[in-house]
């Protein structure tokens, strides 16, 4: 299901979430062009561009996920040109400049920060690094604007998720432990008709945020929540991160707040999963996932390798499904959702298919997860699963 919303009120807006309840989010494409509807650009926005700092240049430390593992399967060779469809921070990109002589590097990021530091390492590795500011779904033509033609590429890492980068930095709103605008968008300014997450939290109605955090935050107290966000706006828009975090905090008892656990058994902030459904919502991850891996498809040539590093269970799942050449066109055949995964039977491709794809031949065929020491240097790589794939 897609649904492309482009009405003039917000009013209408809700009205035709309600008409079609959102079940399945994963092609739920928000296109708030107008300005009645709260977009960053238009009159009465709730995040304000004055309180970002979407070109900020400096580097905060960055540690790259799975480093080894990451260079172990894609097998780099002199001379042979690697596609980083997530730069980041450029961990990886410098790890492979290093490890591999006359290696060439196309560095893609959404991020206008994340590729002012690509333009910066292209200046020291002189025709090296070739910086593309864009989308997964732009990638094709991004490639074809640089002369590079499909079935070229050596080798791709994609590394899907929020960069270290982009959480570390409170005025881009993606960390419900430091205060800042709800923004959460990873290409910051750069698409001007892109709505916040404030636009979404202040403008949808209850039902269509319980569905966007059920589906996307796997939330089991979607209703909730949502409840209590629709409560609180009446009173003042919900422009900061903290503020939400409050609000939703102030749906469960006082125990209750750091109850949960992470999977390195510490407490988790009930909100955690909260921000985590509004920031897949706000940068339509999961469809632009999915976009990246067929354009990746694409770009590689045969025997060609893929690196994919995932961090939760819908991405993860898409990328499964993906490399057993699973149709994803249709998006509603597969159990992705909240309390699917386990316990009930998934729907899943021609069992022939299973074991062998027509694209890849898989090089590991369980999933690769860090090691407890790396898990220790960095605990943002508690969750990271990496699936590798070399292009028949």
């Amino acid at each position: 299901m897609v649904l492309h919303i482009s009405t003039p009120s917000c009013r209408l807006f809700q009205k035709s979430l309600a008409v079609r309840p959102v079940q399945k989010l994963w092609n739920l494409n928000l296109h708030l062009k107008t300005p009645g509807l709260c977009v960053l650009s238009g009159p009465g926005s709730l995040c304000k561009p004055e309180d970002l700092d979407c070109v900020s240049t400096e580097k905060p430390p960055h540690v790259p996920v799975m480093l080894k593992e990451v260079l172990q399967y894609l097998d780099i060779h002199p001379g042979q040109m690697v596609l980083d469809m997530t730069f980041g921070g450029g961990g990886h990109t410098k790890a492979i400049l290093k490890a591999v002589s006359d290696a060439t590097v196309v560095a893609l990021d959404r991020d206008p920060t994340a590729i002012s530091l690509a333009q910066e390492l292209a200046k020291e590795n002189p025709g090296r690094v070739k910086p593309l500011l864009g989308l997964f779904s732009e990638l094709e033509a991004l490639l074809s604007s640089i002369n590079v033609k499909a079935g070229s590429i050596d080798a791709v890492l994609l590394d899907a998720g929020c960069s270290s980068m982009q959480m570390d930095h409170a005025e881009r709103g993606f960390s419900l432990s430091k205060d800042g605008p709800l923004d959460m968008r990873m290409d910051g300014e750069r698409l001007s008709d892109m709505p916040c997450a404030a636009d979404a939290v202040n403008t949808l109605d209850q039902l269509a945020l319980a569905s966007i955090l059920r589906e996307y935050g796997e939330e089991r107290h979607a209703r909730k929540i949502a409840s209590a966000i629709v409560e609180a706006r009446r009173v003042n828009p919900i422009t900061r991160t903290q503020q939400l975090a409050s609000v939703v905090a102030g749906s469960f008892p006082a125990a209750a707040i750091y109850a949960r656990k992470d999977r390195l058994h510490r407490p988790a902030h009930v909100a955690t999963k909260t921000f985590q459904a509004l920031r897949i919502f706000v940068n339509d991850e999961l469809n632009e996932l999915h976009a990246g891996l067929r354009a990746a498809r694409t770009a590689l040539k045969s025997g060609g390798r893929l690196c994919i590093i995932t961090f939760h269970s819908l991405e993860d799942r898409l990328v499964k499904r993906f490399l057993q050449d699973g149709d994803l066109s249709n998006l509603e055949q597969y159990y992705f959702g909240l309390g699917r995964q386990a316990g009930k039977k998934e729907k899943s491709v021609d069992p022939k298919k299973d074991a062998t794809s027509i694209y890849w031949h898989h090089l590991q065929k369980k999933v690769i997860t860090p090691e407890k020491v790396d898990i220790k240097e960095n605990p943002r790589a508690r969750s990271a699963k990496l699936r590798v794939a070399l292009r028949c």
